[in-house]
């Protein structure tokens, strides 16, 4: 499972650039990494953990601007749609489960 984090916050100020480099970088710390410009996405175990990190996220919203979160399965995230100028490229894996033996 994964989950999306899309925003569009406000850098018209040096408050609201703070803001929004305190959540960019809450974000990272979390484990999110970035997909594009202010679309961030975290793979999740399972909908339990995926929700703990969509509380985080809830947690460290800045006071002003958008943020939406998403959840997607692996398989809808398997079909995503890519493309670099006109060339396809595929969806970026999911990591490997752990395995103990």
């Amino acid at each position: 499972m994964w989950l999306v984090a899309m925003f569009d916050l406000p850098v018209d100020t040096r408050e609201a650039r703070r803001a929004y480099t305190q959540f960019r970088k809450a974000l990272l710390k979390d484990g999110f990494t970035r997909m594009q410009f202010s679309v961030y996405i975290r793979h999740c175990a399972s909908e339990e953990n995926n929700e703990v990190h969509a509380q985080r996220v809830q947690r460290v919203l800045p006071d002003h601007g958008e943020v939406r979160l998403l959840s997607i399965t692996d398989k809808q995230f398997e079909r995503m749609r890519i493309f670099w100028g006109k060339l396809r490229k595929p969806a970026e894996p999911a990591p490997a489960q752990l395995e103990l033996f």
